[in-house]
């Protein structure tokens, strides 16, 4: 199978440029000064290795090193050379230097700049940028058109992408604090590299699941993330300091692309949408994707002939097909077609990430210059290492425990909230508080009557239009009786009675709906008045002021109440205080166990090693006494408070108040509770109704349809009645006859095929859909509609005491969306004036986790 396609135009970044470095020379001369010419001489073969290695890096890369790989694991072995480098040799601006040695490189896209540092950090950040620039050029010599070049390619791209995140985290910073670098060693630079190899990579991808003929909505999912990777991409090359810095064909390419997959995302979308018979949306992302591509194309200057061969195809495929959704869409389907800033966002799918890069640039398993730093000093730092560690654990467990203590005797105490009662700064538990806050926001127990109001409203507005549909069937049966009873037998017709028999069943058990409808209503609002007192508490603003209030005593023997609650309030700060060193304490312990780095001492050591790490670890003990003093300062400090508010209690009648506010917390949580059971009993009251009037709305249009049929027919048949009479129609043999059915008779026989579809609004959520088997349409107007089987209705009072609206069964025949979902004007009902509707129903998400109290409108 074929995978690899024109679309796929990628990117492959060029190595960087360097100028010799005679690493040899200086590391030997500073080895030979630092540790005797003896363990220069010892070092003379790893120093040998790391010549040639740079020696093979200066010389000029060929493709065919890169492609087999071997360019890329000489980049590896010199930057591990460099990690066993770094920490034995200072080459660094902030250390002692090795003598005369400066790296140059010169910028991978603008060779003209160059940099020079004597610092090790530029070396391996250069390092870094042409390790992920040979990981680009592997990926893109890689054959995509079989399924190993596209496996090959794709783990070649994300292996770039990591080469450059690495650059980013690691490198970048270091090398530009160490001096000047050029751009395309900044930050910026490493991030913007590393999206665009993510963006390749999942181009591979796509390339996959489009040679695997995978679903279109599997490839829309591929294709958005890449988009969406070139548009991040897009974005950096667009801020400083790379604004001014790449060509600009990269950026023209690279905008390009970021049109190109988001119309091809809109592309295959839109192929599910169209097998999904959805063809509004279908047609408005067909116009987002080929507008897209149309902006991008009139700035894309120098980019590749085949990359605008295939979004020029691209945007041929999707006018063709906008062309023939617009044509079904008017023709069969009469769909309104959306906005596009009405459509949610297109999924994607990201199925690449950066290869992480710590294994294969990790050096601890090489020997290079091991007799410079031996095993056992390595051993021995590790033992220190572990020694810290064990202090900073131990301590911050103390610290810990002791903010835990605090915590839960404080509590215990009901500190400080009756401090705060007193001084009327009362506060509910954060989760009451914002259940009560949620409550107000939603209009609280005040605001139930306008929305009791709005459910009268819509009961109101579905009645009438009830009635005006029955009376539209009623005035065509009189006017059709009346006809039969002046022409008699020559008046050959149907009844009315006969072909509109579904439809009165239909407009009964609406009927019978809005009963039990408002038999629920009239529940709400015994419910709303039975307990109005109860929720009252929830209109208080603020909910605290609802609280009880913590009172001075009214009389008082010596009068030393402030002194009592002064002496308290002294105390808890003191406690706050000693809190507050102990993150400081924390703190301090971090930052000392990051600075502690004993190995220039231990590589310098000439006594014993025990000696040293007492040394070294006794620089802990003064943080270690202070951390003591402060638990043992809290432990006096809470045996103080605790007498003391002892004493704040007794004076203060302090057990009366906590009953009083423990009385209070459960009122309010009773009333949330009972708020929410009758909100969401009204909102699915409201839900009811809007859903029933769009029931009714279809049912009287498909009234109105009958009607305007039957009264052509009825013209037509007077015409050729009055024709009889007159002796104008005659037959063959001559003698006068009446040919009936007319031509009229076809288009009632559609009309009435059209009616014995059943059409209703969808069921409430909660309710169970009941699917009818179509019937066929009957011929003409000799045979009534079919029956419409309902299932048996849920009984509207549940036995476990719960009321609900009657649930509408349905099929959705009609071609509108399902309720809920808030479109247009509240009421859609037709031949309604302007301004005769109430206000909209309350449709806000309800903020409350669902209740476990009864509900008025779903069946348990």
């Amino acid at each position: 199978m074929s995978y690899a396609t024109a679309v796929n135009v990628m990117l492959a970044v060029q190595e960087k440029k360097t100028a010799a470095a005679d690493l040899y020379r200086s590391l030997r001369q500073y080895i030979a000064v630092t540790y005797g010419e003896r363990e220069a001489q010892a070092a003379e073969d790893d120093l040998d290795a790391v010549r040639q290695l740079r020696l093979d890096l200066e010389k000029p890369p060929d493709a065919a090193a890169a492609s087999s790989g071997s360019r890329r694991d000489l980049l590896l072995a010199y930057y591990r050379a460099l990690s066993l480098i770094e920490p034995r040799f200072p080459i660094s601006p902030d250390r002692a230097h090795v003598h005369s040695l400066t790296f140059t490189w010169f910028d991978a896209f603008k060779p003209s700049k160059k940099a020079s540092q004597q610092s090790i950090h530029l070396e391996k950040a250069a390092v870094l940028f042409n390790l992920g620039a040979v990981y680009s050029q592997i990926a893109l010599s890689a054959d995509r058109a079989d399924a190993a070049g596209l496996r090959q390619a794709c783990n070649a791209f994300q292996s770039a992408a990591g080469a450059f995140a690495y650059l980013k985290d690691n490198a970048a910073a270091r090398a530009t604090a160490s001096g000047a670098t050029t751009v395309d060693l900044s930050v910026e630079s490493a991030g913007m590299l590393e999206k665009l190899m993510l963006a390749q990579a999942q181009e591979c991808f796509f390339e996959k699941v489009i040679g695997d003929a995978k679903p279109p909505v599997i490839c829309s999912k591929v294709a958005r993330q890449v988009g969406l990777y070139y548009e991040e991409t897009y974005a950096a090359l667009n801020a400083p300091p790379l604004n001014q810095h790449f060509d600009r064909t990269w950026i023209s390419h690279v905008q390009l692309k970021a049109a190109q997959y988001y119309a091809e995302a809109c592309y295959r979308y839109s192929m599910d949408l169209h097998e999904r018979e959805e063809i509004a949306e279908e047609i408005t992302r067909l116009k987002i994707g080929i507008s897209a591509v149309a902006d991008a194309k009139k700035s894309a200057r120098g980019v590749a002939q085949p990359l605008l061969d295939a979004v020029n195809k691209l945007e041929t495929d999707m006018n063709r097909n906008l062309e023939r959704a617009m044509k079904e869409n008017n023709r069969v389907y009469l769909m309104r077609v959306p906005e596009a800033s009405s459509l949610a966002a297109l999924p994607a799918a990201p199925l690449v990430r950066p290869t992480p890069m710590a294994d294969v640039l990790d050096a601890s398993k090489e020997r290079l210059f091991s007799r410079l730093v031996p095993d056992s000093s390595t051993r021995a730092l590790s033992k220190y290492t572990d020694m810290v560690d064990n202090i900073i654990r131990t301590q911050a467990e103390k610290l810990q425990q002791g903010s835990e203590i605090t915590r839960v005797k404080l509590k215990e105490m009901d500190l400080p909230d009756s401090i705060l009662a007193l001084e009327g700064n009362f506060n509910l538990p954060s989760d009451l508080k914002e259940d009560a806050e949620a409550v107000q926001i939603s209009g609280g127990p005040s605001g139930l009557e306008a929305e009791l109001q709005q459910l009268r409203d819509l009961r109101r507005v579905n009645q009438e239009l009830l009635v005006q549909t029955e009376e539209l069937l009623q005035k065509e049966a009189t006017e059709d009786a009346q006809f039969r009873t002046q022409f008699g037998t020559r008046w050959t017709r149907p009844q009315s009675s006969t072909l509109t028999k579904n439809l009165q069943d239909r407009l009964n058990k609406f009927a019978a709906n809005l009963k039990q409808a408002a038999d629920s209503d009239a529940r709400i609002e015994r419910t709303v008045r039975d307990n109005f007192d109860l929720m009252a508490i929830l209109d208080h603003r603020p909910i605290e002021s609802a609280l009880p209030s913590l009172a001075r005593p009214i009389m008082s023997l010596d009068g030393n109440e402030d002194a009592i609650v002064g002496a308290l309030k002294l105390s808890l700060r003191q406690l706050e205080n000693l809190g507050a060193q102990r993150a400081g304490l924390e703190d301090m312990l971090k930052e000392m166990k990051r600075k502690d780095d004993i190995l220039p001492k231990l590589m310098a050591n000439t006594g014993s090693q025990e000696d040293l790490f007492r040394k070294e670890i006794s620089k802990y003990d003064q943080i270690c006494e202070e951390i003591a003093q402060n638990i043992e300062a809290q432990e006096q400090l809470l045996l103080q408070i605790q007498a003391q508010n002892d004493e704040f209690s007794s004076v203060f009648n302090l057990e009366d108040y906590k009953v009083a506010r423990e009385k209070c917390y459960k009122q309010i949580s009773a009333a949330i509770a009972k708020y929410r059971e009758i909100k969401e009993n009204i909102n699915d009251g409201l839900k009811f109704y809007v859903t029933l009037q769009d029931a009714i709305t279809n049912i009287k249009q498909q009234c109105s349809d009958f009607v305007m049929t039957r009264n052509i027919q009825c013209r037509d048949m007077i015409e050729d009645v009055q024709r009889q009479l007159a002796g104008l129609n005659f037959k063959g043999d001559g003698k006068v006859g009446y040919n009936y059915p007319s031509a009229e008779q076809s288009n009632l026989q559609r009309i009435a095929s059209q009616q014995a579809e059943p059409q209703s609004v969808p069921p409430h959520p909660a309710m169970t859909h009941h699917h009818p088997p179509r019937e066929q349409p009957r011929p003409g107007y000799s045979h009534p509609y079919p029956t419409y089987p309902t299932p048996q209705q849920a009984p509207y009072y549940s036995p476990s005491g719960q009321f609900h609206h009657p649930q509408l069964q349905s099929n959705q025949e009609y071609g509108q969306p399902a309720y809920p979902g808030w479109r247009g004007p509240y009421y859609n009902a037709h031949q309604q004036q302007p301004g005769s509707h109430p206000p909209p129903p309350y449709t806000i998400p309800s903020p409350y986790p669902p209740s476990h109290q009864g509900n008025y409108y779903r069946p348990q």
